[in-house]
């Protein structure tokens, strides 16, 4: 993972910037990135995503969408092309990507990493980002709907 950590506090302030001078382990850092905004349901998710109110992110690695399947109407989107696909002023952005004002639900396998790349979001100007809490697992869990 080299690059990824050293980007992280590359000294200047950013979503990974702790504000302190000592390190912190990964459970503080997810700790006081989660702090910066509201995570949601599975349930909330669906049904925000149903009423076109947010947008459905899945960062998930390809081996597990083929395992476990989609959302449908979830955009799937890298981890590590996410900031520039949905960045409204990037010149690689998605259609989708139509303004600062757009929520947006990331969703990782178990709502981990979606918490870092939701940070990274607000990053750019993405205010209304957020990430899905327990991921994947726990929308499937909840009987929503995904397709093979």
């Amino acid at each position: 993972m080299s690059g990824a950590g050293q980007r992280a506090g590359a000294g200047t302030e950013g979503p990974a910037d702790t504000g302190a001078d000592q390190p912190v382990g990964i459970d503080e850092l997810l700790e006081r990135v989660r702090a910066g905004y509201t995570r949601v349901e599975a349930r909330e998710a669906y049904e925000a995503a149903g009423a076109g109110e947010a947008l459905l992110v899945d960062i998930r690695y390809a081996a597990l969408r083929e395992r476990d399947g989609l959302i449908p109407g979830a955009l799937v989107v890298e981890r590590n092309e996410l900031e520039w696909r949905l960045d409204p002023q990037g010149s690689h952005r998605v259609p989708e990507a139509t303004g600062h004002d757009l929520r947006i639900v990331v969703i990782c396998n178990e709502g981990y990493a979606s918490s870092l790349a939701a940070a990274s979001l607000h990053g750019l100007g993405l205010h209304r980002a957020t990430d899905l809490v327990g991921g994947f697992q726990a929308w499937k869990a909840a009987g929503l709907p995904v397709t093979p």
